[in-house]
């Protein structure tokens, strides 16, 4: 491990830990520094009290700094040669030029990375980072509605050590600079407009859709929870049986899909109110989010595992509830069971696909799961089958095209289902095709 335009090297804390900190945030792959290694042998040398450290770290990187580096930095304490060191990794920034909060954006205080080196920044650059800076953001944009709850965002907080008290609005950054509640805040919210649609179809185009769930009008934190909830129980076991043993199988590697869904659902742009998608085929998994690359990165540097939060108020609370892990590491661990083949990149969108396990006879797929349908009731949302029984009990006469008209599918999608409800005895249909009409049975 040596220096580098992303390493830095610190025998302990000192005094420009901010300076090093601003020039990786202004730089365009952020970097990582390490504190208890000697930068001219690269020897580890440990540090004392490492957990009292960590604090320090952070309380300087967030109050020294400007604009707000709330999301954008790690700290944590590894063990190198059976001796404690820090690693402090930072995120490229969205707000463009950061700088030390003394000094002000100026010359004194804006850095950027230039090799191995931290470079104050000609005023010229300062000036044209400023002029780039990203206003559209989730912070920036004011709620429509500022009559907002957040009974189930602190519920979520009260299953961790961090507790949210009444000033929780302002440390989480739910605020614009005028102390209105920002879209962030909005999308946190316990009622919002926003729905996370996973439909399924019956084959490999989207011709005959069999399902189509909404997650939202909650708490973006709860949605999240109950799309990878869905997709769990989607991601059935595929057991092949060979002379001696028994193989089992996943038709989705569960890492891969959890870190696919959270950065989905983080990164997503949120500023045109366009939700990501998750989409169910015969063979795959889709997930389109909105927003392309951000400006200056490209494929190679995501691919790398480079960070650039685009909604740092929702990766900070995500952080904070055990949602996601160290900055930067959500795509590594999806190349680590799929190809890079599977990221699909357009200007204004990116598209996973996510494809089945190969090689499994569907004839034998078990679920394994133990997660029901009580999960989806738990999330107040009815299934496709609960919204077939609510229309068929106020209109026992309903055609299957009048049922796939309401429920915004096609007409062998509901025939899918009321094939399987019946086959279940839940109803039973009396009397000609016509003429006839539905009976719940159960």
């Amino acid at each position: 491990m040596h220096e580098s335009n992303r390493i830095e090297l610190k025998r302990e804390l000192t005094d420009t830990l901010e300076k090093e900190v601003v020039a990786f945030l202004n730089y365009r792959d952020g970097g990582v520094i390490y504190i208890g290694v000697d930068d001219k042998t690269q020897a580890t040398l440990g540090i004392a009290d490492a957990d009292a450290l960590q604090l320090k770290i952070k309380d300087r990187i967030k109050n020294n700094i400007s604009p707000s580096t709330m999301g954008l930095f790690d700290v944590i304490a590894e063990t190198r040669d059976g001796q404690k060191i820090i690693k402090i990794t930072v995120a490229s920034g969205s707000e463009k030029p950061y700088y030390l909060s003394r000094m002000g954006m100026s010359a004194k205080g804006c850095y950027i990375r230039i090799g191995s080196a931290s470079e104050p920044m000609p005023v010229r650059m300062i000036k044209e980072l400023f002029g780039r800076r990203i206003r559209n953001s989730i912070g920036t944009i004011k709620s429509r509605k500022q009559t907002l709850s957040f009974e189930q965002l602190k519920i979520y907080y009260n299953e961790t050590p961090l507790k949210l008290n009444e000033q929780f609005a302002h440390n989480l950054e739910l605020l614009t600079e005028d102390g209105a509640y920002n879209y962030a805040a909005y999308l946190l919210s316990d009622v919002n407009g926003l729905s996370i649609k996973v439909a399924k179809y019956a084959d490999a185009d989207r011709v005959n859709l069999v399902e189509n769930e909404e997650y939202g009008y909650c708490s973006l934190v709860k949605a999240t929870k109950a799309v990878l909830e869905k997709l769990k129980v989607e991601n059935k076991t595929f057991a092949r049986i060979t002379p001696g043993k028994r193989e089992q199988r996943k038709l989705l590697d569960p890492v891969a899909l959890r870190e696919a869904v959270i950065n989905a659902i983080i990164h997503n742009n949120y500023s045109n109110e366009v939700p990501p998608k998750f989409e169910l085929f015969f063979d795959r998994l889709e997930i389109t989010s909105a927003g392309g690359l951000p400006a200056g990165f490209d494929e190679e540097e995501f691919f790398m595992g480079y960070s650039v939060p685009q909604n740092k108020e929702l990766m900070r609370v995500f952080r904070d509830l055990d949602m996601v892990e160290q900055l930067g590491s959500g795509v590594p661990r999806i190349l680590e069971h799929y190809p890079r083949s599977i990221y699909h990149f357009t200007p204004n969108f990116i598209r996973l696909v996510l494809p089945y396990a190969e090689g499994y006879d569907q004839a034998t797929q078990e679920t394994t799961q133990e997660t029901t349908q009580e999960t989806t009731q738990e999330t107040t949302q009815e299934t496709t089958q609960e919204k077939i029984l609510t229309l068929l009990k106020s209109q026992p006469s309903i055609t299957r095209k009048a049922l796939a008209e309401k429920l915004g599918m096609s007409s062998d999608g509901v025939k899918y289902h009321l094939e399987k409800m019946r086959a279940a005895g839940i109803i039973q249909h009396v009397g000609s095709t016509k003429a006839g009409h539905w009976e719940i049975l159960k």
